[in-house]
């Protein structure tokens, strides 16, 4: 296992030796996240320009070892429970397992064993006696939730104490053809996130950020906005947003054109989420 030390800047998939299971110290979450990676060839069917995934390609997660995930995913958890991982890896401050969460080198829920996944955790909670409370989060772009075993793992995440982090970068459909090279219409997303928010509690999940020496204008700003407010009509109502800026740096061609919004200038857009009664928590 590698010995370096962890921290918020890097996540890399690699950082315990082990093929699917990777520790990161998470800057939303405030501790340890367990990491679940079942894209392990870097393949996803979206390309959002500021992935830190190198080498990053288009496609679907290859079939899942359950087996060895099973065995990778006990003996870390253990070592995290009982071992001295915390005491040499990780920063004062941080050293508690805050969520196992399925994030990885690319989208998740395109792993044909989603829902066996989701019952493995569910077991090692069980057999570990770990936390009620320790959090299971998925981060997903919320494409692939229309699939019935997506569905059956929501609806047992929801048994976990899990939620989902669902991928709103912009609400428009030109504007998430630029952010995450997706042609996905704005009322598919809609369908999927009441979907979602349906089965198991779920954030929207938002990088805002500088493009080619611009802000997001106050357009943009309102399209989102928008979006939120008619879900909120309708009756949808999402836990919340977790609104984040560039930390880590992307492995995209686009990358020299991408920078970090201020701190001023990511709550402000944050003020003007949280006038719509939504709870929205701000990661630079």
């Amino acid at each position: 296992m590698s010995k370096s030390n962890l921290g918020v800047t890097e996540h890399n998939r690699n950082s315990a030796g082990l093929r699917y299971v990777y520790p990161v110290v998470s800057r939303r979450a405030g501790g340890v996240s367990v990491g679940i990676n079942l894209n392990t060839n870097s393949a996803c069917n979206w390309r959002c320009i500021y992935c830190q995934v190198p080498d990053l390609k288009l496609g679907t997660a290859p079939p899942v070892d359950l087996a060895l995930l099973e065995h990778e995913l006990r003996g870390f958890l253990h070592e995290l429970l009982h071992g001295d991982f915390m005491q040499h890896r990780v920063p004062k401050g941080v050293s508690r397992i805050n969520d196992i969460a399925l994030s990885g080198n690319g989208e998740p829920t395109s792993a044909g064993e989603f829902a066996q996944v989701i019952e493995l955790i569910g077991k090692l909670k069980h057999e570990l006696a770990l936390p009620a409370n320790l959090k299971l989060v998925l981060i997903t772009n919320g494409s692939l939730i229309y699939r019935e075993n997506v569905r059956h793992g929501l609806r047992r995440m929801a048994q976990l104490n899990g939620e989902v982090w669902f991928k709103l970068d912009r609400a428009s459909e030109a504007g998430m053809q630029i952010c995450n090279n997706t042609d996905i219409s704005i009322t598919k997303v809609r369908e999927n996130l009441a979907t979602a928010i349906a089965l198991c509690p779920t954030w929207l999940q938002t990088c805002w950020f500088v493009l080619d020496g611009t802000a997001p204008n106050r357009a943009e700003e309102d399209t989102y906005l928008n979006f939120i407010a008619g879900l909120l009509r309708d009756g949808i109502k999402p836990q919340g947003v977790l609104l984040y800026g560039l930390a880590r740096p992307s492995h995209q061609p686009e990358a020299p054109r991408l920078a970090a919004l201020t701190a001023q200038q990511m709550e402000a857009f944050a003020a003007r989420i949280r006038a719509l009664g939504v709870e929205t928590k701000v990661t630079p």
